[in-house]
């Protein structure tokens, strides 16, 4: 008999943190805002580095080890897991970029000296450009509307991103305060995670120099990939439905158990592919399959808490807000429509 592989260091710390102190304090926290304490015991886990290469402080792990974390994080508090979760996107672009900005930046957040956060997810707006780039002084100017950022007085810097004159998407990194040309409005007022600090930016002749630039590809290129990540189920989704079936009494939960464990498992043999445009509908299909068990799982823990589920230390309804939440995150048209595809034909 084959004896099972013990858990990865880092998974064995992500469960520690998320028994110890997320999940403890997570109704707290959704009431209030991310504690910057909290963010500091993660940055020190070395979480931040997890899929950061090792020559500059990372731990250069599995994409299974990525998803169990994340799991595990946004089902002890979404709102501190989706604060931290921003700054894996820029570890990777960084990773393979040639800027000058990799020496200087790679290290530090991989070892969790800078936390990062990330300006984009407005490129999926294209043909329209909330964000414009244009040349000026040696560097880039940006000038618009950043509708959400999530994070802000606890980054320390973002990766920012806009559409230039010739069609095409660049990423510069720039320091997450405001400065000449940037001004942040008050933390939005939502429904779910607005302890996670989203402001929206306000950008007019923003400049950053040249080197701050880490990537710049044909907008097309870009979009390509992005849909490629965006058709996957979400590993927090899975963490959100854990949490809320262990609130669920067993007769009830086993079989929305079973569902789980055959919706995440499809869904990350399909992530798992070396092609990520191979399959796109299943993909798709598994995403929406994994939103509607997240719905029935949240639904279950609501009803078994009764009334109290109303109360906002209650945490049936914390996790209730969070899928909510989560049916939107990196939402692109394309989730979207199979979303709703979905959804209707359950009904014709």
């Amino acid at each position: 008999m084959t004896a099972p592989h013990a858990p990865h260091p880092l998974v064995v710390r992500a469960r520690r943190l998320a028994d110890d102190l997320l999940a403890p304090h997570a109704e707290q926290v959704d009431r209030t805002e991310v504690r910057a304490s909290h963010l500091a015991e993660i940055r020190r886990s070395g979480l931040l580095g997890l899929s950061a290469p090792k020559e500059y402080g990372g731990s250069a792990a599995p994409a299974a080890v990525a998803r169990e974390t994340a799991e595990i994080l946004a089902g002890a508090c979404c709102s501190t897991w989706f604060v931290q979760t921003q700054h894996h996107t820029p570890v990777a672009t960084l990773a393979k970029s040639e800027s000058p900005a990799r020496e200087r930046l790679l290290g530090p957040l991989a070892r969790g000296e800078l936390l990062a956060g990330v300006a984009y997810a407005h490129l999926r707006a294209y043909p329209r450009t909330p964000v414009r780039v244009t040349r000026e002084r040696g560097g880039r100017r940006f000038d618009g509307t950043v509708p959400w950022y999530t994070g802000w007085g606890l980054n320390d810097v973002m990766l920012l991103a806009g559409v230039t004159e010739s069609d095409e998407v660049l990423f510069a990194f720039t320091e997450a305060r405001e400065q000449p040309g940037l001004r942040a409005s008050e933390p939005m007022r939502l429904a779910a995670l607005g302890a996670a600090r989203t402001v929206s930016l306000e950008l007019d002749g923003l400049w950053l120099p040249e080197e701050a630039v880490v990537l710049r590809t044909p907008y097309d290129d870009w979009a390509a990939t992005d849909r490629a990540r965006t058709v996957n189920a979400s590993p927090a989704v899975f963490g959100i439905t854990e949490a809320a079936l262990a609130l669920v009494e067993q007769d009830t939960a086993a079989p929305l158990r079973e569902r789980l464990a055959e919706i995440r498992g499809r869904a990350y043999d399909l992530a798992d592919l070396p092609a990520p445009n191979e399959r796109t509908a299943d993909r798709l299909a598994l995403r929406t399959r994994a939103f509607e068990l997240m719905r029935a799982a949240t639904g279950a823990a609501v009803v078994t808490g009764g009334g109290r589920s109303l109360a906002l230390t209650s945490t049936p309804q914390r996790l209730a807000r969070e899928a909510l939440f989560l049916l939107v995150q990196g939402q692109t048209p394309e989730s979207r429509r199979a979303h709703l595809d979905a959804l209707a034909s359950r009904f014709r």
